[in-house]
């Protein structure tokens, strides 16, 4: 990456900005998602297949790029390596207001916000023979957190420390989650944690080996200390019919974050209007991409934000009356 195309063509684009018939340049543009094996990757690729199928219309040619997950696809748009990205809501929060990886640069002002998609469940998944059955039980074993760049092992380590446990009284191991189930299965690791939407093929893949395990609830004191200190997290339940050969016998507490594209506020106001105006006209197409994403609604996607809202985006909006459930806070003078 690093490198952006921008290519001139004479074409003709009606109908897709108030403004009517208007000649302009064809738009190329990057959205970043995450692992192949995760709900990032088909998300993007399902917002681009929107938009360019529209290509007449709006003259915009969209790619996915397969990338390191929040805090890589964050730091990507902000230098101007991808033009929209898929974060975590709490790494979205994170950036805005200069914490975590962000606290030497300061809040990232440039960072905007189009809309959330579905909510994202912190599950832990361990072996039965390591003895795990809570958050205490991992003092001392040998756990994944996810790699660097990544969002869930952010919210790994906020997990730990709800109970007290350091990344020292642990052996942490920090690899990409689709490499976590086998590491599982042939017993290098005792446990891993992952954020993502469900049914997930990793935590699938983890159930299906020899080794049996069992998905850990986060709840109790754990979950209302993460509720209480983090506006960003929510309660949320990971459904058991998904993953019925793990040894859990009933759906799973955990707690959890919201799915959220963004961009920065150099991108195009026409580009992001764009790209907003066709997930939300074929918001039914959409929700068919993802059991994740069976429930959502046009209100619920405008919640878990923290960056202002693009001007683009809020230009679609406002023309729909969806802008009053946009906090006031979100609106960039």
């Amino acid at each position: 990456m690093g490198w952006k195309i921008r290519a001139t063509c004479i074409l003709i684009a009606a109908g897709c900005l108030p403004g009517g018939c208007r000649r302009r340049d064809m738009e190329f543009v990057t959205i970043g998602t995450g692992s192949m094996t995760g709900i990032y990757y088909p998300t993007g690729g399902a917002i681009s297949r929107m938009i360019n199928r529209k290509f007449k219309q709006y003259a915009i040619k969209a790619t996915v790029e397969a990338t390191g997950g929040s805090v890589y696809n964050i730091n990507a748009v902000l230098a101007g390596d991808l033009d929209f990205g898929i974060a975590q809501s709490d790494r979205q929060f994170q950036a805005c207001r200069g914490l975590a990886e962000w606290t030497d640069r300061g809040p990232q002002t440039d960072l905007r916000s189009l809309f959330s998609i579905h909510p994202e469940s912190i599950t832990l998944v361990a072996s039965l023979e390591s003895g795990i059955r809570s958050v205490e039980d991992l003092r001392g074993k040998r756990v994944n957190l996810g790699n660097i760049g990544s969002g869930h092992l952010q919210n790994a380590r906020e997990v730990l420390a709800a109970v007290g446990i350091g990344e020292d009284d642990l052996a942490a191991e920090r690899v990409r989650a689709l490499e976590a189930p086998s590491l599982l299965q042939d017993g290098r690791i005792d446990a891993f944690f992952y954020t993502v939407g469900h049914p997930n093929s990793s935590i699938e893949e983890a159930t299906f080996g020899h080794a049996k395990v069992r998905i850990v609830p986060i709840e109790g004191g754990v979950a209302g200390r993460l509720l209480e200190h983090w506006s960003y997290y929510s309660e949320s339940t990971i459904p058991h019919a998904y993953y019925r050969r793990a040894a859990n016998a009933q759906d799973i507490a955990s707690v959890g974050v919201k799915t959220t594209v963004i961009t920065s506020v150099r991108t195009a106001e026409h580009v992001v209007y764009a790209i907003t105006r066709e997930v939300f006209e074929n918001l039914d197409e959409f929700k068919e991409l993802h059991p994740a994403y069976k429930t959502l609604t046009r209100t619920d996607m405008l919640k878990g934000l923290s960056a202002p809202i693009h001007p683009g985006a809020l230009q679609y909006y406002r023309q729909v009356g969806l802008d009053r459930h946009i906090p006031a806070d979100l609106v960039a003078p």
